[in-house]
């Protein structure tokens, strides 16, 4: 009885270990996206105009719609 208590602990920790590895691995990539994610994002964010330069033009709200 002893020795299959040993193997069934044996056998719980290599399914951990493949589990911490999945996991790990997950991690990993998702990191990767979340870096190309913010890379991509400031791209964004330096190709829009600031909030100061749309408030020297004026805000929709003050534009005629185009059928007036």
């Amino acid at each position: 009885m002893p020795e299959q208590r040993l193997v069934d602990l044996e056998m719980r920790l290599a399914y951990q270990e493949a589990a911490l590895d999945t996991l790990s691995s997950e991690i990993a990539r998702q990191s990767r996206l979340i870096d190309q994610m913010q890379l991509t994002l400031k791209r964004i964010a330096e190709r829009m105009p600031s909030a100061s330069e749309g408030a020297a033009r004026g805000s929709l709200q003050d534009e005629m719609p185009p059928h007036y």
